[in-house]
């Protein structure tokens, strides 16, 4: 057996939190390994939130080309695929590599081990012939991946993930999306404003399930509008593929399509781990963590497999947070005259912002007008349509949107709301600043809001609080 190699801190996944956590740990000074069998950086420079949006970009300027028609004269639009496909290569470094993301790590003094990391004992990790011993503890950031659902046939077919989605160089004819949430909707749109004719099937009885009935309507809508079938409360039974399309059965009903794009959900992969090693349940859908991200003694967690949420902001916020406490305990341990006990930042998710990219936008944060009432709040409900408003008539063409506040009636706050519209995701800021920070109600309508901006209709919908 391999002598174990003393070093400060060991990060196993060096996804978005990983390499946050172990970039900014060697900053401070401290020896820290970090362990990555994939690549450096995790899914979103290379599959997710930066070449998605990139694809998103390019078809919501094929979308608004075509509004030049209502709004300016006339425009003919012949879609290509090629000049995005190419740009998305040069973001991901044309073949999908992290020498640069490597480099930047190790730049930082961290030092860089390829491989699959597993827990071999408290604060001890193992890592092919390698065994880490970390004096300060051990930080994991391996994410997750796809969650395929147990279909029969899917499995023995060439059904695409996100990956091939976002790889592909030339587009089929028709596709099939099984799965209606952000990232299935988001795919299909861009697809189907590049030519290919696009179906949904989700087994929910709406699309963006997650969120408020009035935002999976508006994305329903506007999908439909760009050609995209919609088909929910489908159950499927089978998938198969003949050589050339697959066939989606549900229900009594047939889809077929030259492809299928499965977006149902991913998972984290809890038994790689050797979490038995430290007392740590491996069979947790998601590992459980407490506000300081500790799994247990001298181990945190960060990112997608957290369960908080598989967003980029999530990570970056919880690697915050696991870096003020490895240095905390840094200090502690080394007995400095900042060791005042336990560190001050802890995670709060109340104000949780989230963006689905459609067009519209669809942005919310907090809770649900549903999840509010289950909660057993006082709720109050204030909502504006946004082509009501005087930006939106301006807009005209592609205004469509709302906006829809969730209010405690009895504390008087904001605890959720709803920003749907052509800058959905950018008016949400102003309401996740109100949901966190608890500003009164009768505060935030004595606000000045400019005008005309989309964002003014949030005083609008604050008068219809009822």
């Amino acid at each position: 057996m391999a002598e174990p190699e003393l070093v400060d801190v060991v990060v196993v996944g060096l996804g978005v939190g990983g390499e946050e956590v172990a970039g900014r740990l060697a900053e401070a000074g401290l020896t820290v390994v970090g362990i990555e069998r994939d690549l450096v950086g995790g899914e979103c420079p290379y599959w997710g939130c930066i070449p998605s949006k990139m694809m998103i970009r390019a078809a919501n300027a094929l979308a608004e080309a075509h509004r030049v028609n209502e709004l300016a004269g006339s425009a003919q639009v012949r879609p290509d695929w090629a000049p995005v496909a190419k740009r998305i290569r040069e973001e991901a470094t044309d073949t999908w590599d992290d020498r640069a993301a490597v480099d930047r790590f190790t730049g930082k003094g961290g030092r860089f081990v390829r491989g699959s990391g597993t827990l071999d004992g408290p604060n001890r990790v193992r890592v092919g012939d390698q065994v880490f011993q970390a004096r300060h503890g051990v930080v994991l950031g391996t994410g997750t991946r796809p969650s395929v659902p147990p279909i029969d046939g899917l499995a023995d077919t060439p059904y695409w993930t996100n990956h091939q989605a976002i790889e592909v160089e030339e587009l089929p004819g028709t596709l099939l999306v099984l799965g209606g949430g952000a990232i299935g909707l988001e795919l299909a749109q861009v697809f189907a404003r590049f030519g290919v004719r696009v179906t949904v099937v989700e087994a929910a009885d709406r699309v963006l399930a997650v969120e408020e009935p009035e935002a999976s309507a508006l994305a329903a809508v506007a999908l439909r509008a760009d050609g995209v079938e919609i088909h929910t409360g489908v159950k499927v039974g089978r998938v198969s593929h003949d050589g050339d399309q697959f066939t989606v059965h549900a229900d009594g009903a047939a889809f077929t399509g030259e492809r299928l794009l499965v977006v149902t959900g991913r998972r984290a992969h809890l038994e790689e781990l050797g979490l038995d090693t430290v007392g740590v349940d491996a069979g947790q859908r998601f590992l459980a963590v407490d506000d300081r991200m500790h799994v247990a003694d001298g181990i945190w967690a960060v990112g997608d497999l957290t369960g908080e949420g598989a967003f980029t902001h999530i990570a970056m916020y919880q690697a915050g947070i696991v870096v003020a406490d490895v240095l905390d305990r840094v200090r502690r341990t080394q007995g400095g005259p900042d060791a005042s006990g336990t560190a001050s930042v802890v995670a709060d998710y109340r104000a949780l912002p989230r963006v689905t990219f459609t067009d519209p936008e669809v942005g919310a944060v907090g809770l649900t007008e549903r999840q509010a009432r289950e909660r057993g709040i006082n709720v109050r409900v204030g909502y504006t349509d946004l082509t009501a408003s005087t930006r939106g008539w301006i807009h005209k063409t592609g205004n469509a949107g709302f906006i829809k506040l969730i209010a405690d009636a009895d504390q008087g706050v904001l605890v959720g709301a709803t920003s749907a519209g052509p800058a959905g995701g950018e008016v949400l800021s102003a309401l996740v600043v109100a949901v966190h920070a608890a500003v009164p109600i009768n505060q935030l309508r004595h606000m000045i809001y400019a005008y005309p901006t989309f964002h003014r209709a949030i005083s609008e919908a604050l008068r219809n609080l009822a």
